[in-house]
């Protein structure tokens, strides 16, 4: 991996947030999804059967529910992502490992998050497992003009904001349609996946967790 073999001064992590720094699987995907299935009976007067198939189509067109909903029903995405991101307990649902901390703490070099989740959200997110301090920005669905990844738009956006030449950056994420596009624009990319799977041209490095990590990136390096 080209960035492993960069000095730490020179390497940017950019990391996603969602099953990639902590697994939303189990509690908060759920319960996002009931939100949003929630609002869309509330404001589409579908019944539930309704609301699953339009969150789901629009996910699968576009990558995500708001994306659809802004484009074909001019919905505020402002209300929107407080109306569906409400996480009271989050603290007590969020899952991740403990040694997360101590792997971010080893990684050499700068790193930022880059999520397609809202700012409230990634923030509180990053406060509960304990990692906020690790990181040097944050990046989330505003300060893309809400055009989620995998869209150019965000990666070009923080890659001016901070000066970056993509070749010294390298993307973690679970998704692999954004690792395309981090590919495309010249980076390193990460892919994040606890299950076995075969690794596509344009993955440089799979891990199960990113606490594997600090120790590849080691040995990448020598």
């Amino acid at each position: 991996m080209r960035i492993a073999r960069l000095p730490a001064s020179r390497r940017v992590w950019i990391f996603d947030l969602d099953n990639t720094l902590h697994d939303a699987r189990p509690r908060i995907f759920p319960s996002m999804h009931a939100q949003i299935n929630e609002y869309l009976m509330r404001h589409f007067e579908v019944d539930e059967a309704g609301a699953n198939e339009m969150r789901r189509g629009f996910w699968l067109r576009y990558g995500t529910t708001l994306k659809g909903l802004m484009r074909h029903h001019g919905t505020d995405p402002r209300h929107y992502l407080r109306e569906t991101h409400r996480f009271p307990e989050l603290a007590a649902i969020v899952e991740h490992e403990n040694a997360l901390r101590h792997s971010l703490a080893r990684l050499g070099g700068r790193k930022l998050v880059f999520s397609n989740a809202p700012r409230h959200y990634v923030e509180e997110v990053l406060r509960a497992i304990g990692v906020r301090r690790y990181f040097d920005a944050v990046y989330t669905i505003e300060s893309t003009r809400f055009r989620p990844k995998p869209a150019f738009q965000g990666f070009r956006v923080l890659l001016r904001a901070h000066d970056l030449d993509p070749h010294r950056c390298a993307l973690v994420d679970d998704a692999l349609e954004n690792l395309k596009t981090a590919r495309r624009l010249g980076m390193s990319t990460v892919w994040v996946s606890p299950a076995i799977a075969r690794r596509p041209t344009y993955v440089d490095l799979r891990v199960r967790t990113v606490t594997e990590l600090p120790h590849l990136v080691f040995r990448h390096a020598h």
